[in-house]
């Protein structure tokens, strides 16, 4: 069943200005998950909470939090009683709750696994130290709907690399406070500290710290463009991020042997994220590509919010019928994809092999995005717009520092006391050349 009203979205790279076109778009999708510039109006209004926050603490941190999320808490409320998580993992439904193991020990696995941070070593007079970071802070954006599978996606990262506390804020949406289930799983998760709190306010809290706060080494997890805005405003001089998270993006390649009805499903499962969401199939068959119209308009007839998944759809989504699957990876490459799969059956692998930019890549006709957000074990905490070419998935190694290690015996400093003296010398650097010299002399 064709709407064709999504007639539009379909293209062909042989089109007269494809190019330019194909160009277009990703510009204008990278334009809006820009964050605004520094001297813009929404730029200055963090700028101004931030300040705020760090010159007069929980006052500030109470007073945006009345204006901005309408709930009006005292310091001593911000931080969630042990009680009331205790609580809250008490009534969760039994079977959530054995899915939310399942799911925690997926990740855990795999984490553990990937993980590079357990060793130390010294040899021949230089080596490394990898040491987890003391004190992470994790936010946990406060959409209609809980989502737990965040709190696990950065929490256990950071338990597996060792870090020792971690705080979880999230904005008082449900009631007053947090959702009960995000509440239960910080419980079941060990996390203590868990504050009612998010935005800006939030970020400058853990940056920054208050009187019933402790500032944070670093932040991660979703939020906002102002949750996101306030975290690159504070990264570097106060605190390290995971990254600048935009709005949810998938790209599929599919070949021949791909399943019309199972591409379309997958982008409608990134059109719900919202209107600014994209889905874009790069596929080498015509037949594929018109089916995949032609379920979009049937699957989109029995969604709930068919009209926000359709604007999504025109918007920033398209199905591009390419020449070949050379020009399928090439795109997809310049692309840089927070999700990517791979629907191209027997090729499927071979195709993943070749693509060097994705946040995630999800190989073969049985691995939808939904294995990732939730089961798998790789973090779906993902570099979103084009930000793939040069950053990656939060993973429990970017909760670890390193630490250079040196020793040399002085047999070792005298066989290359010249070399270090001369390079001392040429850069004008007496000093430094004389803390050599002077050990020379016994």
């Amino acid at each position: 069943m064709r709407n064709e009203s999504l007639q539009d979205i379909l293209l062909s790279s042989r089109d007269a200005g494809f190019e330019a076109g194909f160009a277009k778009l990703r510009s204008d999708m990278l334009q809006f998950a820009r964050l605004a510039g520094a001297d813009s109006e929404e730029s200055r209004t963090v700028a101004r909470v931030l300040g705020e926050v760090a010159e007069q603490g929980d006052d500030a941190v109470a007073k945006y939090t009345r204006e901005f999320d309408r709930v009006e808490l005292r310091p001593d409320e911000f931080r969630v009683a042990a009680e009331e998580l205790a609580r809250a993992h008490a009534s969760i439904d039994r079977e959530l709750l054995a899915t939310l193991r399942r799911a925690i020990a997926n990740v855990k696995a795999y984490q553990q696994r990937i993980f590079i941070g357990d060793r130390s070593e010294l040899t021949q007079g230089a080596g490394i130290r990898y040491t987890p970071i003391r004190r992470a802070g994790v936010c946990v954006p406060g959409a209609a709907a809980p989502l737990p599978s965040t709190v696990i996606m950065t929490v256990v990262p950071a338990q597996v690399a060792g870090v020792r506390e971690i705080a979880v804020v999230s904005p008082p949406r449900f009631q007053g406070s947090i959702h009960p289930v995000i509440l239960a799983i910080c419980h079941e998760l060990g996390i203590e500290e868990v504050y009612r709190l998010g935005g800006v306010q939030a970020v400058g809290a853990l940056a920054y710290g208050t009187q019933t706060i402790r500032k944070v080494d670093k932040i991660v997890g979703p939020g906002n463009k102002w949750v996101q805005a306030a975290k690159r405003n504070v990264a570097g001089d106060y605190v390290a991020i995971d990254s600048i998270a935009g709005p949810s993006e998938v790209l599929i390649v599919a070949n021949d042997q791909a399943n019309p009805a199972w591409v379309a499903a997958d982008m409608l499962s990134q059109a719900e994220h919202g209107v600014d969401s994209s889905a874009v199939v790069l596929t080498d068959s015509q037949r594929v590509a018109e089916g995949i119209l032609d379920e979009l308009g049937r699957q989109l007839a029995t969604l709930p919010r068919a009209a926000e998944a359709m604007e999504s759809l025109k918007r920033f989504s398209r199905v591009i019928v390419v020449g070949d699957l050379d020009e399928a990876v090439r795109l997809a490459d310049e692309f840089a994809s927070e999700h990517l799969e791979i629907q191209c059956g027997t090729r499927s692998c071979e195709v993943a092999r070749r693509i060097t930019n994705a946040g995630a890549i999800f190989i073969g006709p049985h691995t939808p995005v939904a294995v990732g957000d939730y089961w798998a074990g790789p973090s779906h905490t993902l570099p979103t717009g084009s930000r793939a070419k040069f950053s990656s998935a939060l993973t429990c190694n970017d909760f670890v520092k390193s630490i250079s290690l040196i020793e040399y015996t002085a047999q070792e400093l005298a066989a290359a006391a010249d070399d270090i003296l001369r390079l001392a010398e040429i850069e004008g650097l007496t000093a430094h050349a004389r803390s050599v010299a002077i050990r020379r002399q016994g």
